[in-house]
């Protein structure tokens, strides 16, 4: 019974036609993508039956998503429309708004669910650059399914951007670049340039090789960012600070070293330390990509 019945049984059944832009949630995802894939499995029949995956796979969407002010904080229903035939998200303040507010390049454009962070079990972080800094915004929707099909529409519009981008790649060289989590947040206490005025507590987000820090984890821009390379352009990760150091409220510093200049950062405990450490140390030891190159000749450090 099990041999014909079994999980493999199931998947060759349940999971015949999953797109390959798809996310396919792991046990540590947030309970909302868990939730979703199995509902889309068995409840819905998505991927056995094609005709329903037309929310994500059009190439284009649009609807109305809660969407966290910049200024105000506050969280205001705002139209959005996915194109990818103009590869960009846009959002409109009006609804009978000719001009969008914002328009998000495909290209650029990255997605995660972070719940804790917004407040919300359904909260979606979008991300894209603008004048070559990062820009945050925040939303959901009430209706799990819905907020789940604008992220793998999102994914979808990316997918088949970086087909067009990079025509000799395989969907298993494409899949991972559609969308990423972040390789650790959280607090940190963080010095200037001149390394002699105080520490200040700032939250920071290690997204790929870009170190942003914000006043406040849900900010739209951030107030600073890093870039961070690889050890073969110079760039290492050490636990403590300078000697002379001074200034700082938390006890256990790191340092990175980079081809311009030290930056000092203190962390509350010891495991957030490792953490940090952990998550710096395995993007100096990855190699740069050609593109990489070009992203830290053009990137420009805040104060």
């Amino acid at each position: 019974f099990m041999a014909s019945h079994g999980n493999e049984a199931a998947r060759v059944t349940f999971e015949s036609k999953v797109p390959s832009f798809y996310y396919r949630p792991t046990f540590s995802d947030c309970q909302l993508l868990r939730e979703q894939w199995i509902r889309a499995k068995y409840e819905r029949q998505e991927f056995i039956i094609p005709e329903k995956q037309e929310p994500y796979s059009a190439g284009y969407r649009e609807g109305f998503l809660w969407k966290r002010g910049r200024d105000n904080g506050q969280f205001l229903s705002r139209k959005f429309v996915l194109t990818e035939r103009e590869g960009a998200l846009k959002y409109f303040n009006r609804n009978d708004a000719k001009e969008p507010k914002a328009v998000m390049k495909i290209e650029h454009l990255n997605a995660t669910f972070q719940p804790a962070k917004i407040g919300h079990p359904h909260g979606l972080q979008v991300t894209y650059l603008k004048d070559n800094s990062t820009r945050n915004i925040f939303i959901y929707h009430e209706d799990g399914k819905e907020i789940v099909d604008w992220f793998n529409a999102l994914r979808a519009a990316r997918f088949h951007y970086l087909q067009v981008a990079f025509p000799g790649a395989s969907d298993a060289d494409l899949v991972p670049k559609l969308s990423r989590n972040y390789l650790k947040e959280g607090y940190m206490e963080k010095t200037g340039p001149k390394q002699t005025e105080g520490f200040r507590k700032r939250w920071f987000t290690m997204d790929d090789r870009r170190l942003m820090y914000f006043k406040d984890p849900l900010d739209a821009f951030a107030r600073g960012e890093v870039f961070i390379g690889s050890k073969e352009s110079g760039y290492t990760v050490l636990e403590g600070l300078p000697p002379s150091t001074q200034g700082h409220h938390w006890p256990h510093g790191i340092t990175i070293v980079t081809p311009d200049r030290k930056f000092l950062f203190t962390c509350e405990t010891e495991l957030d330390r490792r953490e940090w450490v952990e998550a710096f140390q395995k993007v100096v030891d990855r190699p740069m990509l050609p593109q990489e190159y070009a992203v830290e000749a053009h990137f420009k450090h805040k104060p």
